[in-house]
């Protein structure tokens, strides 16, 4: 111990003049930094996306679909004729088309060609199978008005509803928040498509929707608590509106001009007042013939538009209305008589709200009847020609596929088969208007992603694997 004391010392009279600095004249305090701007997430900008798609198409090659009949949505039925699926698009169609080199050809020996199915109205995602309580996300049923809430923050993209749909054909769906609320949060349209998360199958650039609810529902659900009327639901969503009027009114002078700290942000308003610029459109679960008319002299009141009702099982008592106005019809093809807003339910109702000029369509509500859309619309129409009707098969497409694609704003994108478009495609094994016909092969941006023949490369959900016996035993 006595050979250290030196060194011992030493180094700590080191250390005193390193941790010593010399002194400095005293100085002013440095000037305060500016205050920084605001982050996106302080602000309520029109359009914004802070949840963007992060979709990519899936691998395709050429393909060439030939020897088959053409529903194109956009035409009459082309008879023997051929489309070709390249880089994602439909890049020609007609009697004949030109065979790149190395292009996949698929005779149809005859059977039937479509645009892919869209389905304006489900659950899928946020209603999953197995449909527990744990899995029941669909309604944020907890106050009268949540149009703060996301369906997109809902959906389980492992459900195993979803690639039984893709095997229907539908290649396209909204999927929607309940009916619980008169106004139940907004909806997103999704490519059915395997993915690990919801931005990987959200469709890249559509519209959101809001999802409003009349009737029977609300009445229901906020019986003990309000509003328990029709009265007061009409009262409930013109409340809404009104704050929805004084924020986005603040907003935008704000962002004209923008000085001062911003106004502060509210996640419902701010969705509500992207419905009043015009960039969300409206869904609205109505029945009756008679709130339809008082949920678009509210729309008028407050200068939005309502792009769909649905369910409408009145339709057919306003569906001239409707054609002037300009709104669609997302209608069940004979559900009915389930309770008292849908007592006057017929099954003709497709085909009278078709004839009276309305943008009518097919829409499932249902897993099962949304894996089958076909033959939804092949009810629909047997039903309009039982009652006198003549609808064409080339107009009944339409309820199922472009008329659908304009309800959700992406008919530029899909809907039909017109050279430029997504090929979003399905091979059926005959007419899709016949109860017997099956799809044989779908196709989602020319990749293709369901074919009948070849299970082995069918889309199975996490959900759906765990312990599968093979010829070896449990893998």
């Amino acid at each position: 111990m006595q050979s250290l004391r030196p060194l011992l010392a030493l180094t700590l009279a080191g250390l005193a003049t390193v941790s010593s600095p010399p002194l400095r004249a005293q100085t002013a305090a440095p000037a305060a930094k500016p205050t920084s701007a605001p982050s996106a997430g302080a602000l309520s900008r029109p359009n914004a996306d802070p949840f963007p798609s992060t979709y990519q198409p899936f691998p395709s090659r050429p393909t060439v679909i030939r020897n088959v009949n053409i529903y194109t949505a956009a035409g009459p039925l082309i008879r023997n004729g051929a489309v070709l699926l390249r880089d994602g698009k439909i890049a020609a169609l007609g009697a004949t088309v030109d065979v790149p080199a190395g292009a996949l050809v698929i005779d149809g020996a005859g059977k039937f060609v479509t645009p892919g199915l869209i389905d304006t109205h489900s659950h899928l995602g946020v209603y999953p199978a197995p449909g527990t309580a744990a899995h029941s996300d669909g309604n944020e049923a907890t106050a009268p008005v949540t149009a703060h809430v996301w369906a997109e923050h809902s959906v389980w993209p492992q459900d195993p509803q979803f690639p039984r749909n893709l095997a229907g054909g539908t290649t396209t769906i909204q999927v929607l928040p309940g009916s619980a609320n008169l106004i139940g949060g907004r909806s997103v349209t999704l490519k059915v498509v395997p993915s690990r998360s919801v931005q990987g199958m959200k469709f890249p650039g559509a519209p959101y929707g809001l999802k409003m609810a009349c009737g029977e529902n609300p009445k229901r659900v906020y019986a003990s608590r309000g509003p328990s009327t029709r009265m007061g639901n009409v009262a409930g969503y013109r409340n809404a509106w009104i704050g929805a009027e004084a924020y986005r009114r603040r907003w935008d002078a704000w962002l004209a001009t923008p000085t001062g700290d911003p106004p502060a942000r509210d996640l419902g308003n701010e969705t509500l007042a992207e419905v009043l610029r015009g960039n969300i459109l409206v869904h609205n679960h109505c029945y009756q013939a008679d709130e339809m008319m008082q949920m678009i002299d509210i729309a008028k009141e407050f200068g939005y538009a309502i792009r769909s009702f649905h369910h409408g099982v009145e339709a057919y008592k306003v569906a001239d209305v409707l054609a002037h106005e300009g709104i669609s019809a997302s209608i069940w093809s004979d559900w009915g008589g389930f309770k008292m807003e849908s007592l006057d339910g017929i099954k003709a109702n497709i085909g009278l709200t078709h004839v009276a000029g309305a943008r009518t369509i097919v829409h499932s509500d249902d897993p099962s009847y949304a894996s089958r859309l076909n033959q939804e619309a092949s009810k629909s129409l047997a039903a309009a020609r039982a009652v006198g009707l003549d609808i064409p098969a080339e107009e009944a497409i339409k309820w199922i596929t472009i008329n659908a694609a304009w309800a959700l704003g992406i008919d530029r994108q899909v809907g039909s088969l017109e050279v430029g478009k997504n090929a979003d495609v399905v091979l059926w094994s005959g007419d899709p208007f016949s109860v017997y016909t099956r799809t044989e092969k779908v196709w989602v941006d020319g990749a293709l992603l369901y074919d009948r023949a070849d299970a082995s490369q069918r889309w199975r959900t996490d959900f759906e694997l765990g312990y599968v016996p093979n010829a070896g035993g449990i893998r």
